[in-house]
């Protein structure tokens, strides 16, 4: 009889999304394509659109009910309910531990309240899980900027514009003589 209430027991503590997160996608290839084309634009205009389609490349979450964390959190975000938001990307991030824009996007919120540390954090998180992540490479130097470490700021800002020269980040690169991208 004790076995059986622990049973029981153990079956109502469990999670609702006890399941586990799928593999995300995988995008590489697309992001190499996409990669190679936005070095090659010739105009703003079309390195944004590139740009574009990158970002419905890393917003293309592992399932139904990781997009549903994301995009909500992302709504929330938008309309500056920071703590919602977080309280989304915390539940994308423990659901899906492998998906790095969970990550990238908890670093965007912990950013825009001046959680610079952490948002640091979730952005090496985010670039271990996909290094050529430029949005997240890009905020990585941003956040950087905001903890006034200059220089490596300007080093992951230089990776950043190796990608994608065409980021809106570029105004915050400060060329040294010579020094090229």
């Amino acid at each position: 009889m004790k076995h059986a209430a622990l049973i029981v027991f153990g079956l109502l503590a469990t999670p609702a999304t006890s399941s586990t997160c799928p593999a995300a996608p995988d995008h590489d290839a697309a992001l190499s394509t996409l990669i190679s084309k936005v070095q090659n634009a010739k105009t703003e205009f079309e390195g944004q659109q590139i740009s574009n389609q990158m970002w419905a490349l890393w917003a293309d979450a592992p399932d139904a009910t990781a997009q549903k964390m994301l995009d909500t959190g992302m709504s929330q975000r938008a309309s500056y309910d920071y703590t919602g938001a977080l309280e989304q990307f915390d539940a994308l991030v423990a659901y899906c531990p492998d998906y790095a824009e969970g990550y990238n996007q908890r670093a965007f919120v912990n950013f825009l309240t001046g959680d610079y540390e952490t948002a640091l954090t979730d952005l090496d998180l985010a670039l271990d899980r996909s290094p050529r992540h430029i949005a997240a490479i890009a905020g990585k130097a941003m956040t950087l900027i905001a903890l006034q470490r200059d220089a490596e700021a300007q080093t992951v800002l230089r990776r950043a514009l190796r990608l994608n020269p065409w980021l809106g980040e570029r105004r915050f690169l400060i060329e040294p003589e010579g020094q090229d991208l």
